[in-house]
């Protein structure tokens, strides 16, 4: 069963006491989630964290993901593995580790393919004790999921280094790849400047898939630092002509923009709200958000935990599930929605 709320038309102006309030709705891409199970358990010794699926030329489903150790961090322990099934349900096989370092931690992979070529972009944590938590940027390639997988000699192709709207980016994470219609090669990400504290989602580009990548000279292109809010997790994807982005509602935003108090819990960490789906026409300009998926509390009926990390399993050029880490639901590494006959063009 779809799980169903207001009717109101999105976006629409509502006249309430002579004020115009903005109502944020559902959008046809979160009313058409049907839940479906948690899966990836963690083997009791380490936690598994978010999925990144795709399915290889023969229709079997590959999910890549963190596990950090028990007794490690993801700062600076995690490692990126692989796990293959013959559908969503499983039963999930461990292939193996497929990016893993003692001198660096990676994290939060975003897999996409591009021609022949597998394109994997990932939080890349190079060990650092001076300077503590250095996240930037990084990709690999391979002609098979089962690799051989190629690091891009211009790693970390964004570093936390340069400039940024007269500050200093210190922090660049939470990758997102898109193969642009104009030929060149996009990747959204989670930035934070010496300018403030806050999340914001900026975009570097590249004409070739390697790199290396150059900073859109307007980034942010999606931020709400002037109203102390955070916004991250990015899954843009180039569908029907447009630009699409789906994102974690980190703080507060759906409430903020719709003019209604902050919810007691708005500075808790993660995702403890439903996340924002956006359009755009060119991938800079997003303007206003629809709610683009719900909470585990909301999808299954249980304790509120951190719905995260949203990605998308595609099926002959259309979205299938979409995929959610969640936190606190030990030992799981999140969950899957069915995405059933969405129609984005309501």
């Amino acid at each position: 069963m779809k799980i169903m709320t207001m009717t109101l038309a999105v976006f629409s102006f509502l006249v309430l006491s002579s004020e115009r309030v903005l109502a944020i709705e559902e959008s046809s891409f979160c009313e058409s989630h049907v839940p479906g199970s948690y899966i990836l358990p963690s083997d009791g010794d380490s936690w598994t964290w978010g999925m990144a699926p795709i399915y290889d030329e023969a229709g079997k489903l590959h999910i890549f993901n963190s596990v950090i150790p028990n007794k490690g961090s993801w700062i600076k322990d995690s490692k990126i593995v692989h796990w293959t099934a013959d559908s969503v349900e499983g039963p999930y096989t461990l292939e193996g580790d497929l990016l893993s370092s003692d001198e660096a931690s990676y994290h939060n992979p975003q897999i996409s393919k591009v021609d022949d070529t597998y394109v994997l972009v990932y939080l890349y944590n190079k060990h650092n004790d001076e300077n503590g938590s250095m996240q930037e940027v990084g990709i690999a390639t391979a002609k098979s999921l089962d690799g051989p997988w190629q690091e891009s000699p211009h790693n970390p192709i964004i570093p936390a280094s340069g400039e940024m709207g007269g500050a200093t980016i210190n922090h660049a994470s939470n990758p997102t790849f898109v193969a642009a219609p104009d030929g060149k090669f996009r990747v959204y990400y989670k930035s934070m400047t010496t300018k403030h504290k806050f999340r914001e989602i900026s975009l570097a580009m590249s004409d070739q898939i390697e790199g290396p990548y150059e900073n859109h000279t307007g980034n942010p292109v999606l931020s709400y630092a002037d109203k102390q809010l955070d916004i991250e997790d990015p899954y843009a994807f180039y569908y029907k002509d447009r630009y699409w982005m789906i994102v974690e509602d980190r703080r507060g935003v759906k409430d903020m923009l719709e003019g209604n108090p902050l919810p007691a819990n708005h500075k808790n960490s993660g995702g403890l709200r439903p996340g924002l789906i956006y359009t755009s026409k060119d991938g800079l300009d997003w303007g206003l958000p629809e709610v683009g998926y719900l909470t585990n509390e909301m999808y299954f009926g249980e304790k509120l935990a951190r719905s995260e990390r949203p990605h998308i399993l595609w099926k002959d050029g259309r979205p299938e599930y979409l995929f959610l880490a969640c936190h606190d639901k030990d030992p799981t590494a999140g969950y899957y929605v069915k995405i059933d006959q969405w129609n984005e063009e309501e």
